[in-house]
């Protein structure tokens, strides 16, 4: 069972244009400046933050209780000028979760007027997450035929790729910047990442490695995701035949 809960910026659109037409650096600022303060105050729950896009915020959210919500959501507001709602839901998968609060702001489920807070909270307390660490290997190489430009090109169309994939397998891919990915991954996602990455190897030349982390919360998944992608590294580096994909679980 996981947790996921959907921050989403209230009347971005319209508000944008009240600040004119020379407001884009403004814009860049407050979203960076939001995220930074998102990913803190959820980071320190326990917790790990994906920038969905500027507006939004997805965050693995296992053993997180509505006042727990409320207490980052006011912080939130005390320090922007803007209004936020917070969408939560759960599933065996991270797709299903993700659909459940979906579902609990379209049908305005509240569970918090006053904080704009919509959904449902899982009560089970058998939670896990299981997050996957992904990045290219050797990119270093293709900088000395490819430019920056063309890198990046090669970059997103890997993450659109990777995103319907998994999205298939029940699980949400985010591009974390540099040639780094994670997906919040099903059992049938975890499983079937060797095929993802034969199929990389095969159709597009890209070597992946892949690190896999299991645990109760999203930051300690995270924690040893990225463990065990070092890990791949160590081996690799140490001269010995790496795999392409190591787990580790607490």
């Amino acid at each position: 069972m996981i947790q996921l809960s959907i921050l989403k910026i209230n009347g971005y659109g319209p508000w944008t244009l009240t600040l004119g037409s020379d407001r884009e650096h403004e814009l860049q600022m407050l979203q960076a400046s939001l995220y930074k303060e998102v990913q803190r105050l959820f980071s320190q729950k326990n917790c790990l933050v994906f920038l969905n896009r500027a507006d939004e915020f997805f965050v693995v959210t296992n053993g997180l209780s509505l006042d727990d919500h409320i207490e980052i959501q006011k912080s939130l507001e005390k320090s922007f000028d803007i209004r936020l709602s917070v969408s939560i839901g759960y599933g065996n998968s991270p797709f299903e979760a993700n659909l459940k609060a979906y579902d609990g702001k379209k049908n305005q489920v509240i569970l918090s007027k006053e904080h704009n807070i919509f959904g449902y909270v899982a009560n089970d307390s058998e939670k896990s997450v299981t997050i996957m660490h992904l990045d290219v290997d050797d990119l270093t190489s293709r900088r000395k035929t490819n430019s920056p430009y063309e890198i990046s090109s090669i970059i997103f169309n890997l993450y659109a790729k990777m995103s319907k994939y998994f999205l298939d397998k029940n699980s949400l891919t985010f591009f974390m910047g540099g040639d780094n990915f994670m997906v919040v991954a099903s059992e049938d996602a975890k499983n079937s990442t060797q095929e993802f990455i034969n199929s990389i190897k095969n159709n597009d030349e890209i070597i992946l490695n892949c690190g896999i982390g299991n645990a109760k919360t999203g930051r300690d998944a995270v924690k040893l995701a990225t463990k065990s992608l070092d890990t791949i590294r160590e081996i690799r580096d140490s001269g010995k035949k790496k795999p392409e994909v190591y787990e580790l679980s607490c």
